[in-house]
Protein backbone atom coordinates (compact mmCIF):
# COMPACT_ATOMS: atom_id res chain seq x y z
CA UNK A 1 0.00 0.00 0.00
CA UNK A 2 1.70 3.08 -1.22
CA UNK A 3 0.94 6.55 -2.27
CA UNK A 4 2.32 8.80 -4.52
CA UNK A 5 3.42 12.80 -4.52
CA UNK A 6 1.03 14.86 -6.45
CA UNK A 7 1.83 18.10 -5.44
CA UNK A 8 4.24 20.04 -3.00
CA UNK A 9 3.71 23.09 -1.46
CA UNK A 10 6.48 24.01 1.21
CA UNK A 11 5.83 21.06 4.48
CA UNK A 12 2.69 20.54 2.77
CA UNK A 13 2.59 18.00 0.22
CA UNK A 14 -0.64 16.12 -1.21
CA UNK A 15 -0.49 12.36 -2.48
CA UNK A 16 -2.78 10.42 -4.61
CA UNK A 17 -3.68 6.75 -3.75
CA UNK A 18 -4.05 7.35 -0.12
CA UNK A 19 -7.46 6.29 0.53
CA UNK A 20 -6.15 3.19 2.68
CA UNK A 21 -4.12 5.40 5.13
CA UNK A 22 -4.81 6.57 8.57
CA UNK A 23 -5.61 9.66 9.83
CA UNK A 24 -2.62 10.88 12.02
CA UNK A 25 -0.20 8.36 10.69
CA UNK A 26 3.46 8.50 10.33
CA UNK A 27 4.36 8.37 6.75
CA UNK A 28 7.95 8.33 4.78
CA UNK A 29 7.90 10.58 1.73
CA UNK A 30 10.04 10.08 -1.23
CA UNK A 31 13.09 9.03 -2.07
CA UNK A 32 14.82 11.05 0.61
CA UNK A 33 12.40 9.11 3.20
CA UNK A 34 11.24 12.75 5.22
CA UNK A 35 9.24 11.95 7.92
CA UNK A 36 5.33 13.25 7.60
CA UNK A 37 2.08 13.11 9.04
CA UNK A 38 -1.21 12.28 7.42
CA UNK A 39 -3.54 15.72 8.51
CA UNK A 40 -6.29 14.81 6.55
CA UNK A 41 -7.41 12.66 3.55
CA UNK A 42 -10.50 13.36 0.78
CA UNK A 43 -11.18 10.50 -0.70
CA UNK A 44 -7.95 9.39 -3.20
CA UNK A 45 -6.21 12.44 -2.15
CA UNK A 46 -4.18 12.87 1.38
CA UNK A 47 -2.64 15.43 2.92
CA UNK A 48 0.99 15.38 4.72
CA UNK A 49 3.01 17.66 7.03
CA UNK A 50 6.22 17.26 6.70
CA UNK A 51 8.59 17.35 9.36
CA UNK A 52 11.89 18.26 7.49
CA UNK A 53 13.04 20.62 4.37
CA UNK A 54 10.80 19.35 0.99
CA UNK A 55 13.24 21.04 -0.95
CA UNK A 56 14.39 18.24 -3.91
CA UNK A 57 11.11 16.04 -4.13
CA UNK A 58 9.33 15.47 -6.98
CA UNK A 59 6.00 14.67 -8.16
CA UNK A 60 5.41 10.74 -8.34
CA UNK A 61 7.91 9.59 -5.73
CA UNK A 62 6.38 7.17 -3.31
CA UNK A 63 4.79 7.84 -0.05
CA UNK A 64 5.29 4.97 2.43
CA UNK A 65 2.74 4.12 5.64
CA UNK A 66 4.42 3.26 8.90
CA UNK A 67 1.30 1.80 10.50
CA UNK A 68 1.02 4.23 13.19
CA UNK A 69 0.91 7.64 14.40
CA UNK A 70 3.61 10.29 15.23
CA UNK A 71 5.00 8.88 18.42
CA UNK A 72 7.83 8.84 20.82
CA UNK A 73 9.90 6.12 22.42
CA UNK A 74 9.77 7.10 25.86
CA UNK A 75 12.56 5.00 28.04
CA UNK A 76 15.91 5.72 29.35
CA UNK A 77 18.43 8.33 27.79
CA UNK A 78 16.05 11.42 27.68
CA UNK A 79 17.35 12.97 31.00
CA UNK A 80 20.39 15.62 29.77
CA UNK A 81 19.65 15.40 26.29
CA UNK A 82 18.41 17.42 23.62
CA UNK A 83 16.17 16.79 20.78
CA UNK A 84 14.75 18.52 17.59
CA UNK A 85 10.64 18.79 17.37
CA UNK A 86 10.50 15.12 16.75
CA UNK A 87 13.03 13.60 19.47
CA UNK A 88 15.84 13.31 17.28
CA UNK A 89 19.04 13.73 19.48
CA UNK A 90 20.76 16.12 18.20
CA UNK A 91 24.55 15.81 19.92
CA UNK A 92 24.54 11.61 18.44
CA UNK A 93 23.32 13.70 14.48
CA UNK A 94 26.00 16.08 15.24
CA UNK A 95 29.02 13.31 15.87
CA UNK A 96 27.41 11.37 12.81
CA UNK A 97 26.62 13.82 10.24
CA UNK A 98 28.18 17.31 11.59
CA UNK A 99 27.07 20.52 12.27
CA UNK A 100 24.31 20.30 9.70
CA UNK A 101 21.52 17.79 10.21
CA UNK A 102 20.79 15.95 6.73
CA UNK A 103 17.51 14.99 5.49
CA UNK A 104 16.21 11.41 5.32
CA UNK A 105 17.90 10.30 8.77
CA UNK A 106 15.34 8.61 9.68
CA UNK A 107 13.28 8.73 13.11
CA UNK A 108 16.16 8.60 15.48
CA UNK A 109 15.48 8.96 19.32
CA UNK A 110 17.20 6.83 22.32
CA UNK A 111 20.10 5.07 21.87
CA UNK A 112 19.63 1.73 21.31
CA UNK A 113 23.17 0.50 21.89
CA UNK A 114 23.80 1.73 25.60
CA UNK A 115 23.36 -0.26 28.34
CA UNK A 116 21.37 0.85 31.40
CA UNK A 117 21.80 -0.76 35.08
CA UNK A 118 18.01 -2.53 35.70
CA UNK A 119 16.86 -3.85 38.82
CA UNK A 120 13.32 -5.75 38.81
CA UNK A 121 11.15 -5.73 41.35
CA UNK A 122 8.48 -8.13 39.96
CA UNK A 123 9.68 -11.96 39.15
CA UNK A 124 7.84 -14.49 37.70
CA UNK A 125 4.18 -15.26 38.46
CA UNK A 126 3.75 -11.50 39.75
CA UNK A 127 0.33 -10.05 38.76
CA UNK A 128 0.63 -6.33 37.48
CA UNK A 129 -1.17 -3.74 36.07
CA UNK A 130 -0.75 -0.95 33.77
CA UNK A 131 1.28 1.91 34.73
CA UNK A 132 2.68 -0.31 37.55
CA UNK A 133 6.33 0.30 38.49
CA UNK A 134 7.91 -3.16 37.68
CA UNK A 135 11.94 -1.76 37.58
CA UNK A 136 14.29 1.09 38.29
CA UNK A 137 17.07 2.14 36.31
CA UNK A 138 19.70 5.06 37.58
CA UNK A 139 19.33 7.83 34.94
CA UNK A 140 21.42 10.42 36.13
CA UNK A 141 22.55 10.87 39.83
CA UNK A 142 19.95 12.13 40.96
CA UNK A 143 17.11 10.83 38.42
CA UNK A 144 16.01 7.43 39.24
CA UNK A 145 14.08 5.88 35.73
CA UNK A 146 11.05 4.15 36.86
CA UNK A 147 10.17 1.29 34.60
CA UNK A 148 6.34 1.15 33.97
CA UNK A 149 4.16 -1.71 32.51
CA UNK A 150 2.32 -0.03 29.53
CA UNK A 151 -0.95 1.64 29.54
CA UNK A 152 -3.65 -1.30 28.86
CA UNK A 153 -1.13 -4.36 29.85
CA UNK A 154 -2.71 -6.34 32.51
CA UNK A 155 -1.89 -10.08 33.52
CA UNK A 156 0.96 -12.33 35.42
CA UNK A 157 4.56 -12.36 34.81
CA UNK A 158 5.73 -15.36 33.13
CA UNK A 159 9.23 -14.94 32.48
CA UNK A 160 11.43 -11.91 34.25
CA UNK A 161 15.23 -11.59 33.57
CA UNK A 162 17.96 -11.08 36.02
CA UNK A 163 19.13 -7.71 37.21
CA UNK A 164 21.94 -6.58 35.22
CA UNK A 165 23.50 -4.32 32.17
CA UNK A 166 21.06 -4.34 29.19
CA UNK A 167 20.14 -1.93 26.16
CA UNK A 168 16.60 -0.80 25.48
CA UNK A 169 15.68 -3.12 23.24
CA UNK A 170 16.04 -6.33 25.10
CA UNK A 171 12.96 -7.92 26.96
CA UNK A 172 12.98 -7.46 30.23
CA UNK A 173 9.79 -9.66 31.69
CA UNK A 174 6.89 -10.96 29.93
CA UNK A 175 2.90 -10.41 30.34
CA UNK A 176 0.12 -13.25 30.01
CA UNK A 177 -3.06 -11.55 30.31
CA UNK A 178 -6.33 -12.96 31.07
CA UNK A 179 -6.95 -14.19 26.93
CA UNK A 180 -3.47 -15.97 26.90
CA UNK A 181 -1.76 -13.35 24.63
CA UNK A 182 1.91 -12.42 25.78
CA UNK A 183 3.49 -8.91 25.75
CA UNK A 184 7.24 -8.31 25.88
CA UNK A 185 7.98 -5.36 27.71
CA UNK A 186 11.00 -3.57 27.14
CA UNK A 187 12.70 -0.60 28.87
CA UNK A 188 11.08 1.85 26.58
CA UNK A 189 7.34 2.38 25.52
CA UNK A 190 5.80 4.14 22.43
CA UNK A 191 3.31 6.82 23.21
CA UNK A 192 1.43 8.98 20.18
CA UNK A 193 1.93 12.25 20.94
CA UNK A 194 -1.21 14.03 20.26
CA UNK A 195 -2.78 11.75 22.99
CA UNK A 196 -2.68 12.77 26.63
CA UNK A 197 -1.22 9.68 29.22
CA UNK A 198 -4.45 8.92 30.97
CA UNK A 199 -4.49 9.00 34.92
CA UNK A 200 -5.99 7.64 37.56
CA UNK A 201 -7.48 10.45 39.18
CA UNK A 202 -7.02 14.43 38.86
CA UNK A 203 -6.68 15.75 42.12
CA UNK A 204 -6.83 19.73 43.81
CA UNK A 205 -4.07 22.01 42.92
CA UNK A 206 -2.99 23.02 46.28
CA UNK A 207 0.57 22.75 46.37
CA UNK A 208 3.21 26.04 45.50
CA UNK A 209 5.36 25.88 42.72
CA UNK A 210 8.56 27.44 44.84
CA UNK A 211 10.67 29.13 42.47
CA UNK A 212 13.11 31.67 44.89
CA UNK A 213 11.34 34.72 42.51
CA UNK A 214 9.45 36.56 45.43
CA UNK A 215 7.05 38.54 42.78
CA UNK A 216 6.38 34.90 41.93
CA UNK A 217 6.03 32.69 45.09
CA UNK A 218 4.31 35.76 47.15
CA UNK A 219 2.45 37.95 44.64
CA UNK A 220 1.69 35.69 41.67
CA UNK A 221 2.03 32.42 43.02
CA UNK A 222 2.71 28.99 40.84
CA UNK A 223 0.99 25.88 41.88
CA UNK A 224 2.45 22.55 40.84
CA UNK A 225 0.30 21.20 38.38
CA UNK A 226 -0.98 24.90 37.19
CA UNK A 227 -0.72 26.30 34.41
CA UNK A 228 1.13 30.06 33.63
CA UNK A 229 1.73 32.74 30.21
CA UNK A 230 4.00 35.16 30.36
CA UNK A 231 3.52 37.09 28.08
CA UNK A 232 5.76 40.08 26.89
CA UNK A 233 7.19 42.23 24.05
CA UNK A 234 10.45 41.89 22.54
CA UNK A 235 12.96 42.61 25.36
CA UNK A 236 11.10 42.56 28.30
CA UNK A 237 12.41 39.43 29.59
CA UNK A 238 10.40 36.02 28.89
CA UNK A 239 13.18 33.98 28.15
CA UNK A 240 15.37 35.02 31.32
CA UNK A 241 12.06 35.17 33.35
CA UNK A 242 12.05 30.79 32.21
CA UNK A 243 15.40 30.10 32.94
CA UNK A 244 15.33 31.42 36.55
CA UNK A 245 12.04 29.65 37.03
CA UNK A 246 13.82 26.22 35.37
CA UNK A 247 17.14 26.91 37.40
CA UNK A 248 15.06 27.25 40.64
CA UNK A 249 11.93 25.64 40.76
CA UNK A 250 11.18 23.02 42.97
CA UNK A 251 10.18 20.53 40.29
CA UNK A 252 12.06 17.47 40.16
CA UNK A 253 12.20 17.42 36.38
CA UNK A 254 12.51 20.05 33.81
CA UNK A 255 11.21 19.79 30.00
CA UNK A 256 12.54 23.02 28.25
CA UNK A 257 11.28 23.56 24.62
CA UNK A 258 12.35 26.27 22.36
CA UNK A 259 9.91 26.39 19.98
CA UNK A 260 11.01 28.76 17.25
CA UNK A 261 13.20 30.99 19.06
CA UNK A 262 16.29 32.05 17.91
CA UNK A 263 19.53 29.69 18.44
CA UNK A 264 21.71 32.12 19.92
CA UNK A 265 19.09 31.44 23.05
CA UNK A 266 19.35 27.95 23.02
CA UNK A 267 23.08 28.16 22.67
CA UNK A 268 22.87 30.30 26.13
CA UNK A 269 20.70 27.91 27.41
CA UNK A 270 22.91 25.05 26.41
CA UNK A 271 25.91 26.36 27.92
CA UNK A 272 24.78 27.73 30.73
CA UNK A 273 22.41 24.60 32.57
CA UNK A 274 25.63 22.32 32.68
CA UNK A 275 27.73 25.16 34.49
CA UNK A 276 25.08 25.73 36.93
CA UNK A 277 24.37 23.95 40.18
CA UNK A 278 20.51 23.10 41.35
CA UNK A 279 20.12 24.39 44.98
CA UNK A 280 17.67 21.67 45.78
CA UNK A 281 19.93 19.09 44.87
CA UNK A 282 23.75 20.46 44.70
CA UNK A 283 24.12 18.57 41.30
CA UNK A 284 24.40 20.25 37.85
CA UNK A 285 20.83 21.06 36.66
CA UNK A 286 21.12 19.02 33.39
CA UNK A 287 20.88 16.20 35.53
CA UNK A 288 17.29 16.68 35.79
CA UNK A 289 16.62 18.84 32.54
CA UNK A 290 15.35 17.47 29.14
CA UNK A 291 16.35 20.25 26.22
CA UNK A 292 13.78 20.46 23.23
CA UNK A 293 15.50 22.81 20.36
CA UNK A 294 13.79 23.56 17.41
CA UNK A 295 14.87 26.60 16.59
CA UNK A 296 12.87 30.07 14.25
CA UNK A 297 15.33 28.14 10.93
CA UNK A 298 14.43 24.85 11.45
CA UNK A 299 11.21 23.28 9.39
CA UNK A 300 7.79 25.28 10.83
CA UNK A 301 6.14 21.86 10.69
CA UNK A 302 8.47 20.36 13.16
CA UNK A 303 8.28 23.81 15.58
CA UNK A 304 4.41 22.50 15.91
CA UNK A 305 5.11 19.23 16.64
CA UNK A 306 7.55 19.86 19.31
CA UNK A 307 5.08 21.18 22.19
CA UNK A 308 3.38 17.93 22.00
CA UNK A 309 6.71 16.03 22.05
CA UNK A 310 7.68 17.85 25.08
CA UNK A 311 4.43 17.35 26.77
CA UNK A 312 4.47 13.60 26.60
CA UNK A 313 7.25 13.48 28.11
CA UNK A 314 6.60 15.78 30.75
CA UNK A 315 3.38 13.34 31.42
CA UNK A 316 6.03 10.44 30.91
CA UNK A 317 7.88 11.23 34.01
CA UNK A 318 5.04 12.22 36.07
CA UNK A 319 3.40 9.27 35.58
CA UNK A 320 6.45 7.55 37.26
CA UNK A 321 5.84 10.11 40.34
CA UNK A 322 7.91 12.94 39.56
CA UNK A 323 6.90 16.64 39.70
CA UNK A 324 7.87 18.11 36.20
CA UNK A 325 7.65 21.81 35.10
CA UNK A 326 7.86 22.34 31.09
CA UNK A 327 8.60 25.50 29.86
CA UNK A 328 7.75 26.45 26.38
CA UNK A 329 9.00 29.09 24.74
CA UNK A 330 7.23 30.51 22.79
CA UNK A 331 4.00 29.47 22.03
CA UNK A 332 3.30 32.23 19.76
CA UNK A 333 5.59 30.32 17.71
CA UNK A 334 3.82 27.98 17.80
CA UNK A 335 1.13 29.30 16.69
CA UNK A 336 2.87 31.13 14.01
CA UNK A 337 3.88 27.76 12.45
CA UNK A 338 -0.31 26.55 12.69
CA UNK A 339 -0.99 29.77 10.30
CA UNK A 340 1.65 28.91 8.29
CA UNK A 341 0.28 25.58 7.85
CA UNK A 342 -3.27 26.52 7.49
CA UNK A 343 -2.64 29.03 5.09
CA UNK A 344 -0.96 26.50 2.69
CA UNK A 345 -4.14 24.00 3.20
CA UNK A 346 -5.88 27.19 2.11
CA UNK A 347 -8.51 26.71 5.08
CA UNK A 348 -10.13 29.72 5.89
CA UNK A 349 -8.45 32.08 8.35
CA UNK A 350 -9.60 33.95 11.53
CA UNK A 351 -8.47 36.87 13.20
CA UNK A 352 -4.89 38.24 12.27
CA UNK A 353 -4.94 34.86 9.65
CA UNK A 354 -4.82 32.81 12.59
CA UNK A 355 -6.27 29.10 12.13
CA UNK A 356 -10.06 29.27 12.99
CA UNK A 357 -9.17 26.06 15.82
CA UNK A 358 -6.74 27.92 17.68
CA UNK A 359 -8.39 28.39 20.86
CA UNK A 360 -9.20 24.72 20.65
CA UNK A 361 -5.64 23.89 20.25
CA UNK A 362 -4.44 26.09 23.06
CA UNK A 363 -6.82 24.85 25.50
CA UNK A 364 -5.93 21.18 24.39
CA UNK A 365 -2.26 21.72 25.40
CA UNK A 366 -2.91 23.33 28.80
CA UNK A 367 -5.59 20.91 29.79
CA UNK A 368 -2.55 18.14 30.09
CA UNK A 369 -1.27 19.82 32.79
CA UNK A 370 -2.73 18.65 36.64
CA UNK A 371 -1.60 16.98 39.88
CA UNK A 372 -2.38 13.47 39.56
CA UNK A 373 -2.66 10.06 41.37
CA UNK A 374 -1.06 7.61 38.28
CA UNK A 375 -1.17 4.25 37.90
CA UNK A 376 2.06 3.91 39.51
CA UNK A 377 0.67 4.49 43.01
CA UNK A 378 2.21 8.27 43.27
CA UNK A 379 1.13 11.15 43.01
CA UNK A 380 2.60 13.87 39.87
CA UNK A 381 2.34 16.92 38.43
CA UNK A 382 2.99 18.45 35.22
CA UNK A 383 3.01 22.29 35.16
CA UNK A 384 3.20 24.11 31.89
CA UNK A 385 4.59 27.53 31.85
CA UNK A 386 4.22 28.69 28.32
CA UNK A 387 6.01 32.14 27.08
CA UNK A 388 3.78 34.30 24.63
CA UNK A 389 5.27 37.03 21.96
CA UNK A 390 2.70 39.26 20.73
CA UNK A 391 4.31 41.59 18.33
CA UNK A 392 5.19 44.98 20.11
CA UNK A 393 3.75 44.00 22.93
CA UNK A 394 0.03 43.89 22.11
CA UNK A 395 -2.12 41.88 24.71
CA UNK A 396 -5.29 41.96 22.35
CA UNK A 397 -4.00 40.01 19.62
CA UNK A 398 -5.19 36.25 18.97
CA UNK A 399 -2.12 33.94 21.08
CA UNK A 400 -2.41 36.00 23.75
CA UNK A 401 -6.02 36.66 24.53
CA UNK A 402 -6.84 32.86 23.77
CA UNK A 403 -4.05 32.06 26.27
CA UNK A 404 -4.99 33.96 28.97
CA UNK A 405 -8.48 32.29 29.06
CA UNK A 406 -6.89 28.84 30.14
CA UNK A 407 -4.42 29.74 32.16
CA UNK A 408 -4.89 30.53 35.65
CA UNK A 409 -1.65 32.47 36.04
CA UNK A 410 -0.95 35.62 33.81
CA UNK A 411 2.51 37.32 34.93
CA UNK A 412 2.43 40.28 32.04
CA UNK A 413 5.97 41.54 31.39
CA UNK A 414 6.19 45.43 31.14
CA UNK A 415 8.41 47.04 29.11
CA UNK A 416 8.97 49.80 30.63
CA UNK A 417 9.95 48.05 33.38
CA UNK A 418 12.20 45.99 31.60
CA UNK A 419 13.95 48.98 30.03
CA UNK A 420 14.34 50.79 33.31
CA UNK A 421 16.65 47.10 34.30
CA UNK A 422 13.63 46.52 36.52
CA UNK A 423 13.52 42.48 36.43
CA UNK A 424 11.80 40.36 36.79
CA UNK A 425 9.70 42.68 35.24
CA UNK A 426 6.21 42.10 36.23
CA UNK A 427 3.73 44.22 35.84
CA UNK A 428 2.00 44.30 39.37
CA UNK A 429 -1.21 45.68 37.75
CA UNK A 430 -2.33 43.44 35.02
CA UNK A 431 -0.70 40.42 36.25
CA UNK A 432 -2.88 37.80 38.14
CA UNK A 433 -2.83 34.57 39.99
CA UNK A 434 -5.89 32.25 40.09
CA UNK A 435 -4.23 30.10 42.89
CA UNK A 436 -3.69 32.56 45.65
CA UNK A 437 -6.92 31.22 47.65
CA UNK A 438 -6.08 27.42 46.43
CA UNK A 439 -2.67 28.59 48.19
CA UNK A 440 -3.83 29.43 51.16
CA UNK A 441 -3.43 26.68 53.90
CA UNK A 442 0.28 26.18 52.21
CA UNK A 443 1.22 29.39 53.03
CA UNK A 444 -0.44 28.71 56.45
CA UNK A 445 1.20 25.60 57.53
CA UNK A 446 5.15 26.55 56.33
CA UNK A 447 4.75 30.08 57.34
CA UNK A 448 4.10 31.72 61.04
CA UNK A 449 3.12 34.46 60.00
CA UNK A 450 0.13 36.00 57.84
CA UNK A 451 1.97 35.91 54.54
CA UNK A 452 -1.57 36.21 52.52
CA UNK A 453 -2.75 39.24 54.82
CA UNK A 454 0.61 41.14 54.35
CA UNK A 455 0.32 40.45 49.82
CA UNK A 456 -3.04 41.89 49.84
CA UNK A 457 -1.97 45.07 51.64
CA UNK A 458 0.85 45.90 49.50
CA UNK A 459 -1.18 45.13 46.37
CA UNK A 460 -3.56 47.41 47.55
CA UNK A 461 -0.40 50.29 48.18
CA UNK A 462 0.30 49.86 44.71
CA UNK A 463 -3.01 49.81 43.30
CA UNK A 464 -3.02 53.38 45.21
CA UNK A 465 0.27 54.45 44.20
CA UNK A 466 -1.13 54.18 40.26
CA UNK A 467 -3.55 56.32 40.95
CA UNK A 468 -1.30 58.73 43.01
CA UNK A 469 1.06 58.62 40.36
CA UNK A 470 -1.40 60.41 37.85
CA UNK A 471 -1.70 63.16 40.22
CA UNK A 472 1.82 63.55 41.10
CA UNK A 473 2.46 63.95 37.28
CA UNK A 474 0.09 66.89 36.77
CA UNK A 475 0.87 68.70 40.14
CA UNK A 476 4.01 67.34 41.63
CA UNK A 477 4.26 65.55 44.89
CA UNK A 478 4.36 68.60 47.41
CA UNK A 479 0.80 68.94 47.17
CA UNK A 480 -0.13 65.48 48.65
CA UNK A 481 -0.27 65.12 52.45
CA UNK A 482 2.31 62.98 54.22
CA UNK A 483 0.38 59.79 54.43
CA UNK A 484 -0.33 59.70 50.75
CA UNK A 485 3.70 60.55 50.11
CA UNK A 486 4.18 57.87 52.51
CA UNK A 487 2.68 55.52 50.66
CA UNK A 488 4.92 56.28 47.42
CA UNK A 489 8.03 56.31 49.67
CA UNK A 490 7.33 52.67 50.77
CA UNK A 491 5.85 51.80 47.63
CA UNK A 492 9.33 52.77 46.06
CA UNK A 493 11.10 50.18 48.82
CA UNK A 494 8.69 47.77 47.96
CA UNK A 495 9.81 47.98 44.35
CA UNK A 496 13.39 48.46 45.00
CA UNK A 497 13.63 46.07 47.73
CA UNK A 498 11.42 43.36 47.31
CA UNK A 499 9.87 43.40 44.03
CA UNK A 500 13.33 43.67 41.91
CA UNK A 501 15.44 40.83 42.21
CA UNK A 502 19.34 40.28 41.05
CA UNK A 503 19.95 37.16 38.78
CA UNK A 504 23.52 37.87 38.97
CA UNK A 505 23.90 38.33 42.73
CA UNK A 506 24.56 35.15 44.98
CA UNK A 507 22.26 36.18 47.72
CA UNK A 508 19.39 37.55 45.77
CA UNK A 509 18.68 34.73 42.71
CA UNK A 510 17.23 32.45 44.74
CA UNK A 511 15.37 33.25 48.42
CA UNK A 512 13.57 30.24 50.28
CA UNK A 513 9.75 31.82 51.41
CA UNK A 514 10.76 31.95 54.83
CA UNK A 515 13.08 35.00 53.99
CA UNK A 516 10.72 36.41 51.74
CA UNK A 517 7.94 36.62 54.29
CA UNK A 518 10.48 38.33 56.72
CA UNK A 519 11.27 40.85 54.16
CA UNK A 520 8.04 41.24 53.46
CA UNK A 521 7.31 42.13 56.88
CA UNK A 522 10.02 44.24 57.74
CA UNK A 523 8.84 46.74 54.63
CA UNK A 524 5.44 46.29 56.89
CA UNK A 525 7.10 47.14 59.99
CA UNK A 526 8.90 50.48 58.52
CA UNK A 527 4.84 51.27 56.89
CA UNK A 528 3.08 51.13 60.14
CA UNK A 529 5.94 52.83 61.57
CA UNK A 530 5.91 55.68 59.44
CA UNK A 531 2.39 55.79 59.64
CA UNK A 532 2.12 56.06 63.39
CA UNK A 533 4.72 58.97 63.32
CA UNK A 534 2.78 61.23 60.74
CA UNK A 535 -0.46 60.54 62.45
CA UNK A 536 1.19 62.46 65.55
CA UNK A 537 2.30 65.06 63.14
CA UNK A 538 6.19 64.26 62.37
CA UNK A 539 6.83 65.68 58.85
CA UNK A 540 7.69 62.94 56.25
CA UNK A 541 11.24 64.83 56.13
CA UNK A 542 12.04 63.08 59.29
CA UNK A 543 9.73 59.97 58.71
CA UNK A 544 11.77 59.21 55.45
CA UNK A 545 14.89 58.98 56.76
CA UNK A 546 17.44 57.63 53.99
CA UNK A 547 20.19 55.60 56.47
CA UNK A 548 16.98 53.54 57.99
CA UNK A 549 15.23 53.15 54.04
CA UNK A 550 18.42 52.18 52.60
CA UNK A 551 18.87 49.35 54.93
CA UNK A 552 15.73 47.66 54.55
CA UNK A 553 16.19 48.03 50.51
CA UNK A 554 19.40 46.87 51.16
CA UNK A 555 18.56 43.85 53.52
CA UNK A 556 17.96 41.34 50.18
CA UNK A 557 21.47 41.50 49.55
CA UNK A 558 23.09 42.08 53.83
CA UNK A 559 20.81 38.87 55.67
CA UNK A 560 21.96 35.37 54.09
CA UNK A 561 18.90 33.02 53.10
CA UNK A 562 20.12 30.92 56.34
CA UNK A 563 20.35 34.04 58.63
CA UNK A 564 17.08 35.21 59.23
CA UNK A 565 17.66 35.99 63.38
CA UNK A 566 19.53 39.65 61.40
CA UNK A 567 15.41 40.83 60.67
CA UNK A 568 14.73 40.24 64.64
CA UNK A 569 17.82 43.21 64.83
CA UNK A 570 16.63 45.19 61.92
CA UNK A 571 13.09 45.01 62.42
CA UNK A 572 14.20 46.37 66.72
CA UNK A 573 16.25 48.74 64.91
CA UNK A 574 13.39 50.06 62.92
CA UNK A 575 10.57 50.30 66.00
CA UNK A 576 13.75 52.27 67.94
CA UNK A 577 14.24 54.87 65.46
CA UNK A 578 10.45 55.76 65.16
CA UNK A 579 10.23 55.35 69.09
CA UNK A 580 12.91 57.53 69.48
CA UNK A 581 11.57 60.29 66.89
CA UNK A 582 8.05 60.22 68.57
CA UNK A 583 9.58 61.37 71.89
CA UNK A 584 11.50 64.25 70.55
CA UNK A 585 8.87 65.36 69.26
CA UNK A 586 6.97 64.78 72.11
CA UNK A 587 4.99 61.97 71.21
Amino acid sequence: MKGYIKTINGPVVIGRGMSQFKLREMVVVGTKKLIGEVISIDGDLGTIQVYEETEGLKRDEEITPTGSPLSVKLGPGMISNMFDGIQRPLDKIRADHGNFMPEGIGLLSLDEEKLWKVSLNVKTGDKVKEGQIFGTVPETEIIEHRLLIPIGVNGTVIKAVENGNYNIEENLIEVKDKDGKIHRVKMYQNWPVRISRPVKERKTIDKLLVTGQRVFDVFFPLAKGGTTAIPGGFGTGKTMTQHQIAKYCDADIIVYIGCGERGNEMTDVLEEFPKLIDPNTGKSLMARTILIANTSNMPVAAREASIYTGVTMAEYFRDQGYHVALMADSTSRWAEALREISGRLEEMPAEEGYPAYLPSRIAQFYERAGYVSTFSGKDGSVTLIGAVSPAGGDFSEPVTENTKRFVNVFLALDKELAYSRHYPAINWNNSYSGYTSRLEDYYDMRLDGDLMGLRSKFLDLLHQETKLNEIVMLVGEDVLPDDQRLVLEICRVLKVGFLQQNAFNKIDTFVPLEKQYEMLNTIDILYESGKSAIAKSIPISKVRDSSIYGEVINMKYDIENDQLQKFVTLNNKIRDFYSNLEVKYGG
